[in-house]
């Protein structure tokens, strides 16, 4: 959400920081610890986002691909831009597309999770899955990225 590891460092630290002093904020009947937990990060994300005039831009030269020693470097290579490329087009996107391909794509949260974590429906979350992975595609096809038909291989090239 903040396109920035140490931004989401400190998020997940305030997060947890804020969860420990009100404990009693978290209602089971309401839903998982865990759709509690994103739906606070969200909004801390949001609030920390917000604060800032200028978007929080990626780190650079920190990856969190695993690298096989055996592996043909430019094929890592390859495998790195690409990701890249993907990340990029991701945070280019709006916050409620962006919002709902971390959820349901790479956090891989139920579409029910992701509506309680948002605060809208589950067919808002479907519809915005739909248009956010159209318009990636379109992206990735107009920058020359080739396009996966499956998510599974945008979740990994993330």
């Amino acid at each position: 959400m903040t396109g920035s590891i140490t931004a989401a460092e400190d998020v997940t630290q305030e997060v947890f920081l804020a969860f420990m002093q009100g404990l009693d904020k978290f209602d089971e009947g309401r839903g998982a610890l865990s759709t509690y937990l994103f739906g606070f990060a969200r909004n801390v994300s949001r609030h920390r986002l917000r604060q800032e005039i200028r978007l929080v831009g990626q780190d650079n030269g920190r990856d969190s691909e695993s690298q096989d020693p055996d592996d043909d470097p430019a094929q890592v290579a390859i495998r790195l831009e690409s990701a890249a490329r993907v990340r990029r087009h991701i945070r280019g996107l709006s916050s409620r597309y962006r919002e709902v391909v971390i959820l349901c794509d790479l956090e891989e949260l139920s579409y029910q999770d992701a509506a309680t974590v948002l605060d809208t429906r589950v067919g808002t979350v479907r519809s915005r899955l739909h248009r956010a992975r159209q318009m990636l595609a379109e992206r990735l096809v107009s920058s020359g990225a080739q396009r996966s038909s499956d998510k599974r291989g945008l979740r990994c090239a993330i």
